[in-house]
């Protein structure tokens, strides 16, 4: 990517008009902090800065989308948040989790709640958050390993001191998919409060025999146990139970078409179950004027399990379908204790915000894999077009049975010095220690080798620099790193013959600029560059032996969020990006190739527009040019576009009225792959009304 061509881009953006709600650009301009008896407590640790800065003084690009703008798009998953997010994507994570790609970096790990890691494989439910942020580029030294492109953090709903209300949400759409949610907040006394958010969906869609039930309930409560001490306890259920698609097969380097409906699979059998306890304890404590300390305590037990068939190739020759299968259980358990210290002091003329930490972590995790076997192979073919019957099962054999005990401890350290009225600079480091211990139990039956480990210690700096020509302006320039241990983000990628390889480094190198032109309204913009190292991949060759390699991605990405006038809101971002593997040459395998599922362009823009107090009209659109499905270069999802269209009506004081239209124009396309033979088959146009009802 040229310099010049990208600072000519971000200043046509610059001079453009912009978009977004009002209440995303209270977020954008200040992180949201809670008052402990009138007085600022500090930062929330929930918050993804985890110190009272301005975002308009952040040295990095972060996007924040609230329940308002949740609530008023008809959002419902991760991958509909990240839609609107620039420079980020969502994938199809085999249709039983949640899987994003930011900045070219593909996981199923990065995110969290509450500034917790939340890294268990399954879809996120939304109806407890207050707001999601999504934070870009590498930065272990707030978060830890992983987030080599970002991360994304929930910040969930508590207990509100200040007032009681309540409140209904029930929605159905064209595929009798319905959902209904409820918030009540009780204010016991001056002291204390509680909250409960409750949430049951069932899932259609136009997919064959595609359907599912979620059920989540999430009480919270909090008191203050002292003058200036808050407590919040908090339990969170979720149990979910669907039918897995994997979508379509290629033909030859497209999807394959004309398979709009079509379950490649069992609907008895393609199933994902997943139960999931969180109970988190928050204490924060506001020591004087000037420093505040919080610490959480989280417990976490997840019990999954996914089963499937899915499709492995296509021959349209023969007009045949290959199918594979397997059956795949985890059970994992997170203990979490996350403290943060923020303070603010002066030496001589400069303002110092310190933020210094620690967190330590233990997680146990067991995961097996089955495979079912037909005729002494775990694969079966199907004539494309005909009903679904897999043959008689001959047996059923265990491939994988791995249990893992990762221990992780880390330190950080950060000061964001305000040097003058147009300068401040952030300088800090994360000292992390991540120890994993494997039992690989076929091996062990083999009578061979089941027992490794590796421990790795970490150091990740973050260095930024802030100038401002004017107080609504910051110009930034910053370097950031991550890394991520070689078990990789589900601890199932250590291996005998990896356990000796360091972990992959995320570099993340960018400049960009945060412009507020008004009190209602933010435009950011940045040029970044991310370089992985010590990637490895198997060798072709050599089965045994892995070969290094590494990706580079750069781009640019712009945002503008707020009021256009006092009636048009607009939200708006665009990401060019170009991300590419490099280093790998061996036996004919192609260095430089495109990564996976990393569109070079994606657009995206909505509008609100109030007409009166009781009807204002939203419409808007996500583009999306063409990606690869897998690392092959082979299979190539086309570009698409689809409108959007929402309508909202408050009946009364109590009672609104919302419709959504997703698809209006009935685009048909592919919006995601797990690879070139898992494509997933889009939504057509569908209708959703839902009312909400406060009491």
């Amino acid at each position: 990517m040229k310099f010049t061509k990208t600072c000519l881009a971000i200043s046509a953006v610059l001079a453009a008009s912009s978009f977004s709600s009002k209440a995303n650009l209270d977020a954008a301009e200040a992180v949201e902090r809670i008052t402990v008896r009138g007085a600022f407590f500090g930062q929330n640790s929930a918050d993804s800065l985890k110190t009272p800065t301005a975002l308009i003084n952040v040295p990095s690009s972060l996007s924040v989308v609230d329940k308002i703008q949740i609530e008023r798009q008809s959002l419902s998953s991760m991958a509909d948040i990240l839609q609107y997010t620039p420079g980020a994507s969502a994938g199809q994570g085999e249709d039983h989790r949640d899987q994003m790609t930011i900045r070219g970096q593909n996981t199923t790990a990065d995110f969290f709640i509450d500034g917790l890691r939340d890294d268990v494989q399954y879809f996120r439910p939304l109806y407890n958050l207050e707001r999601v942020e999504i934070l870009r580029g590498s930065n272990a030294l707030l978060f830890g390993r992983g987030g080599g492109g970002g991360i994304v953090n929930r910040v969930s709903k508590t207990a509100d001191l200040t007032d009681s209300f309540a409140s209904v949400n029930a929605g159905i759409d064209t595929f009798s998919a319905h959902s209904v949610s409820l918030d009540i907040n009780r204010k016991i006394d001056d002291e204390q409060g509680l909250r409960v958010n409750a949430f049951y969906e069932s899932m259609e869609n136009h997919r064959d025999g595609k359907e599912g039930d979620r059920v989540a309930i999430n009480p919270t409560y909090s008191v203050y146990v002292g003058e200036e001490t808050k407590l919040t306890l908090s339990y969170e259920y979720v149990d979910d139970e669907r039918v897995i698609d994997r979508g379509v097969p290629s033909n030859g380097n497209e999807p394959l078409v004309g398979q709009d409906e079509t379950l490649f699979g069992d609907p008895d059998f393609n199933l994902t179950t997943f139960e999931g306890h969180i109970a988190r304890t928050v204490l924060e404590h506001n020591i004087n004027d000037d420093w505040s300390i919080n610490g959480t305590l989280q417990f976490a037990d997840y019990d999954k399990l996914y089963q499937n068939f899915y499709p492995a190739g296509y021959d349209a020759e023969t007009n045949l379908v290959t199918i594979d299968n397997y059956i795949d259980p985890t059970q994992r358990e997170n203990l979490i204790l996350q403290i943060n210290a923020v303070g603010q002091i002066m030496t001589g003329e400069i303002e110092h915000t310190i933020l210094m930490g620690a967190e330590y972590g233990n997680q146990d995790t067991a995961n097996k894999r089955d495979e079912l076997r037909f005729n002494g192979s775990d694969k079966f073919t199907i004539p494309l077009n005909s009903i679904f019957v897999a043959p008689p099962i001959e047996e059923q054999r265990n491939t994988r049975d791995r249990a893992s005990d990762v221990t992780f401890t880390s330190v950080f350290f950060q000061d964001e010095a305000r040097v003058t009225d147009w300068l401040i600079l952030v300088a800090g480091l994360r000292y992390d220690s991540f120890d994993i211990d494997v039992t690989d139990n076929v091996a062990l039956r083999n009578d061979t080798q089941g027992l490794f480990g590796r421990k790795d210690t970490e150091v990740s700096p973050r260095l930024g620099a802030i100038f401002k020509p004017d107080e609504n302006l910051s110009l930034y320039v910053s370097y950031s790193k991550s890394f991520l241990p070689r078990s990789g983000d589900q601890f199932l990628t250590l291996n005998l013959s990896s356990e000796a390889l360091a972990p992959e480094e995320f570099l993340n190198k960018e400049i960009g600029v945060k412009w507020n032109p008004t009190d209602t309204l933010a435009v950011t913009a940045a040029i970044f560059e991310i370089e992985r190292e010590n990637g490895t991949v198997v060798d072709p060759s050599n089965p045994e032996r892995s070969l290094l390699t590494g990706t580079e991605t750069s781009g640019f990405e712009v945002q503008v969020v707020g009021y256009l006038t006092d009636q048009w809101q607009i939200n708006a971002g665009y990401s060019q990006l170009d991300a590419e593997e490099m280093g790998r040459v061996s036996d004919g395998i192609v260095s430089n190739r495109t990564l996976s599922q990393v569109p070079e362009n994606m657009l995206s823009l909505w509008n609100n527009y109030e007409f009166s107090e009781k009807l204002s009209l939203g419409l808007g659109f996500v583009y999306q040019s063409e990606q690869f499905a897998s690392l092959s270069n082979t299979v190539e999802l086309p570009s698409f576009t689809r409108v959007d269209l929402a309508a909202y009506y408050q009946v009364n004081e109590k009672t609104s009225v919302q419709f959504n239209i997703e698809n209006l124009l009935d685009e048909a396309y592919f919006s995601a792959a797990h690879n070139d033979n898992n494509i997933t088959v889009a939504e057509p146009v569908n209708a959703r009304v839902s009312v909400s009802y406060k009491f």
